[in-house]
């Protein structure tokens, strides 16, 4: 993994973590706090941003929804919401 992948899980995880416990993030807003400096260059992290919460989702640290029930990003098509996991929690489409 490399550390631009490392910097990318840790600025979700950070997130979170400033957020309720119940709270969701946009990958949009990961992507925008990692390159605040760039305009709209941050478009360029999205796809990056949701393999990274794949990799965490498959390790789970995090859980990614659609209209609020759990998904499997690599069967996701539109926007994503990412969380904090749930144990009961299944990911859909795995």
């Amino acid at each position: 993994m490399s550390a631009s992948e490392k910097a990318i899980e840790s600025a979700i995880l950070r997130l979170l973590e400033q957020r309720d416990s119940c709270a969701s993030i946009c990958p949009s807003e990961v992507a925008r706090a990692l390159d605040r400096r760039r305009g709209d260059k941050w478009r360029e992290l999205m796809e990056p941003v949701r393999r990274a919460a794949d990799r965490l989702a498959d390790a789970g640290l995090v859980a990614i929804t659609q209209s609020g029930v759990p998904v499997d990003v690599g069967h996701a098509q539109g926007p994503i919401r990412i969380r904090r996991p749930v144990a009961t929690q299944q990911r859909r489409g795995a």
